[in-house]
């Protein structure tokens, strides 16, 4: 059983006491406003730059975390002595024992997307025997279908997708747009990014879903065109990639972008208007304040600005 030791003590003392509590063996302390809450309460926060001098309150609270074995007046009184101040008045009170991996995990339950498709984390059953599954963790690289952004490119995905069609992933993150496609029978996916991690971090979650995914730095693409061109990044860089990304699209094929405030879809099909005049750009859904733009490009809509 766990133990909080809560005291309350001066702005120069909440610093050195803190440290001083977790040399003397404390599992963890924190420290707050004593008058959160209250008329009392102070923020305490700076522009970059001009960050307060001393990152405490007038009056702090001190709460540390002791075991069960340990002595905590003992413990308070080796941490008052090491900075040099007074013990101060503590109070005690017992902390449950909680399963915290169970509270994370359960934060990312399965999710549905669409008609066919399920993200379901490693720690969770399939909800249904017949789901197209993607199984992916919370990790580092972006797209674990919660934002919205990537959500609305797999519900495009899973209403669009047939057997057969190619598909690039232009900024593929944890590469969940590439994995979803390969389960909805696209056939070859390719999935690229800047970023290594990314890279890395779409392979290993491809080999654990079983399903192939070509992933490549940019400038390793094969120089192929695809049905499906998919860029769920953001605006400025949808922009900037505009030509490469309409010369990527095969004739007949589709563009996808998403990243995109509501509010920045006319310069986006304005932007794309200029590369391709045919392509057909269209707000496709909208979802908490995000656009994904779908277009298709008609096979006689060839443009020699954009590579053809």
């Amino acid at each position: 059983m766990l133990r909080e030791l809560v005291m309350v003590v001066a702005a120069d003392d909440a610093e050195p006491f803190g440290d001083a509590l977790l040399e003397a063996g404390a599992l963890a302390v924190t420290v707050e406003d004593a008058e959160a809450d209250t008329a009392d309460e102070a923020a305490l926060f700076g522009e970059p730059g001009t960050e307060p001098a001393r990152l405490a309150w007038n009056r702090n609270r001190v709460i540390a975390q002791c075991g069960d074995d340990d002595d905590p007046r003992n413990l308070v009184a080796r941490a008052a002595a090491a900075c040099g101040i007074a013990a101060p008045e503590m109070e005690q009170r017992e902390v449950p024992e909680d399963d915290w991996v169970a509270r994370t995990q359960a934060q990312f339950p399965p999710q549905r997307v669409g008609r066919r498709l399920w993200i379901v984390p490693t720690w969770h059953e399939p909800p249904e025997p017949d789901a197209l599954v993607i199984r992916l963790d919370p990790g580092v690289a972006f797209g674990t279908g919660t934002h919205p952004t990537t959500r609305l490119c797999l519900e495009w995905l899973d209403a669009h997708v047939t057997p057969g069609m190619a598909m690039l992933d232009y900024g593929c993150g944890s590469g969940i747009l590439a994995i979803a496609a390969a389960r909805l029978g696209a056939h070859p996916v390719h999935a690229t990014d800047v970023d290594a991690q990314a890279l890395r971090a779409a392979r290993a979650n491809a080999a654990a879903n079983d399903v192939d995914v070509r992933c490549h730095a940019p400038g390793q693409l094969p120089g192929r065109r695809y049905d499906i061109v998919v860029a769920n990044i953001l605006a400025n860089p949808l922009k900037l990639l505009a030509e490469l990304l309409v010369a990527r699209c095969a004739e007949g094929g589709w563009l996808v972008l998403a990243g995109l405030l509501d509010r920045q879809v006319d310069e986006m099909q304005t932007r794309y208007r200029e590369v391709a005049p045919r392509l057909q750009l269209q707000a496709w859904r909208a979802l908490d304040g995000w656009t994904c733009l779908a277009g298709h490009l008609p096979s006689a809509a060839r443009d020699t600005r954009a590579g053809y």
